[in-house]
């Protein structure tokens, strides 16, 4: 017998938990969550989106005038 972990023991945590989303086509879903961090798949049936990720045409800083 062998002291310590076999060499089988270690391969205890190597799964594939995420993997390519089948809408975005991210790799970004997570399979035990069963849901996509990037679009929202598995979750909900629209498309995640926030005001935050893109630049709104009033709110941005004008740094110089030509």
């Amino acid at each position: 017998m062998t002291k310590g972990t076999a060499s089988m023991g270690k391969k205890s945590g190597r799964r594939n938990l995420v993997q390519r989303c089948r809408r975005c086509g991210k790799r970004s879903y997570h399979v035990r969550n069963k849901k996509c961090a990037s679009c929202g798949y598995g979750a909900t049936a629209k498309l995640r989106k926030y005001n935050w990720q893109t630049r709104r045409n009033g709110k941005t800083r004008i740094r110089y005038r030509l």
